[in-house]
């Protein structure tokens, strides 16, 4: 992070001065005391389990030089040279410097939004770009309204472009989000039904990831995916739309694709022209033809040649526990482990299918956030396992009869009360050339299920 004055915080958060220190700046932004550096400017930020404008005395013995908080929490007398300023909400404080820090650097900005692939799409971006760019990414999960501003304190002025992952549960979120990053090129991956539970309809979900446009011009530019149902006929008179999908009606389309067990390839088009025959990516699975031809898309928005997109590709860095292929013990096991929604289930159960190996044994779990279609959704699942072939389906969480009930192969299947009579079972039923797919979403914790197979 470039160092900001205090007179710059000011400027961008408003507040009061409670206690003046000895420093007038500040370099890296923290709301973790734990990660605080010398001269650090500390957030207290309040959680559920948590306060905190209950560690500023901490924060400044740590080394904080400004510290904002909402609440005075410490005696005056306990802070020896910190600047303390106190505001109405750290919240909106951390947004509004996030906002301001952006704007500061004047770096273009690309925000990533989807019911599925966001995370996968935004490192596909990022290696499409990286032949001509400098290019920071969303690590981790850090795509709400805490983590991208935070993302944002990690750039600097050597980085030409920065890609952000934007998440929600609920309306408004991605517009306060957008409103932080300002993207200049937004791109929205699908619509499913992930968090239907709180927004109730697709519609409602595309409303939602559509307020990444809020603050668009005339010359901001949406990337979509027009093979989902809900984005394939979007236009709009406010910014520019391209497309991608499999017809060269659209502005990128694949043809000719060929799926295998650790790559993909495909003919590319642009606006109905051979551009390459063939571009190969490794990373595997259908849906990732699609993924790739968004990140094509929003390469070309900057100018980066076709050979410069398809030599970017080889740099590709995968965020873990996405669809990870390991050998293990003569077995290969794919971790999906981080999240789950109908629609990357059935991704994941594609992906399996086409690894060559013996018995392919699926592992699911819970998928959350889809309220009253959660029976409907499980059983969905469990019938497209069936569907593709599955020799074993292995079910924890809440919907496992929706599971038998959907995979229709009672023979084939097998339930457990926790992740760890699920493993104890695999560990004995196991044997050579299986190919295993651990899946569900992330408050399961499949991960545990994955490790104990790995050791």
């Amino acid at each position: 992070m470039e160092v900001l004055k205090l007179s710059e915080l000011i400027e961008a958060i408003g507040g009061k001065v409670y206690i003046s220190g000895k420093k007038d700046y500040f370099s890296g932004v923290s709301i973790d005391t734990r990660q605080i550096a010398d001269d650090n400017l500390y957030i207290a930020i309040k959680g559920e389990k948590f306060n905190g404008n209950e560690f500023v005395k901490i924060a400044c013995e740590k080394g904080a030089s400004i510290c904002i908080v909402d609440e005075i929490k410490f005696q005056s007398s306990e802070i020896e040279n910190a600047t303390i300023i106190l505001v109405e909400d750290t919240r909106k404080a951390l947004k509004d410097l996030a906002k301001y820090y952006r704007n500061k650097l004047n770096i273009k900005v690309v925000g990533v939004t989807g019911s599925t692939g966001k995370t996968t799409t935004k490192d596909l971006i990022a290696a499409a770009l990286s032949e001509k760019y400098k290019v920071f990414k969303t690590k981790g999960n850090f795509n709400n309204e805490i983590g991208l501003p935070l993302m944002i304190f990690n750039l600097d002025k050597t980085y030409d472009v920065a890609i952000l992952e934007m998440g929600m549960s609920n309306l408004y979120e991605i517009h306060r989000l957008a409103d932080t990053a300002r993207p200049d090129i937004s791109v929205i991956t699908n619509i499913g039904i992930s968090h239907i539970e709180n927004l109730g309809t697709r519609e409602n979900i595309l409303k939602a990831k559509l307020e990444i446009t809020d603050f668009f011009n005339k010359q901001s530019v949406l990337i979509i995916n027009s093979e989902n149902d809900m984005l394939m006929n979007f236009k709009s008179d406010e910014f520019i739309v391209k497309s991608i999908g499999y017809n060269t009606d659209f502005s990128y389309c694949a043809k000719n694709i060929e799926l295998m067990e650790n790559k993909i390839a495909y003919d590319l088009y642009d606006n109905n022209k051979l551009i390459n025959n063939k571009v190969s990516i490794n990373i595997v699975g259908q849906h990732n033809v699609l993924n790739s031809l968004l990140a094509i898309a929003v390469a070309r928005e900057f100018n980066v040649d076709y050979t410069d997109i398809v030599r970017g590709f080889i740099n590709l860095e995968a965020t873990s526990m996405r669809l990870d292929i390991v050998k293990v013990n003569g077995m290969t096991l794919i971790d999906d482990s981080y999240n789950a929604s109908p629609d990357s289930m059935k991704a994941a159960l594609d992906v399996q299918k086409n690894i060559k190996g013996g018995r392919k044994i699926a592992v699911l779990g819970t998928m959350r956030e889809l309220g009253k279609e959660s029976y409907n959704c499980h059983l969905e699942v469990g019938k497209y396992a069936g569907v593709k072939g599955i020799d074993m389906l292995i079910a924890t969480g809440e919907y496992v009869e929706a599971y038998k009930e959907g995979f229709n192969h009672n023979d084939k299947f097998y339930s457990f009360e926790s992740n760890d009579l699920a493993a104890e079972f695999l560990l004995k039923e196991l044997k050579e050339n299986d190919v295993i797919l651990v899946k569900a979403s992330r408050s399961m914790k499949f991960e545990t299920i994955v490790n104990r197979l790995k050791n």
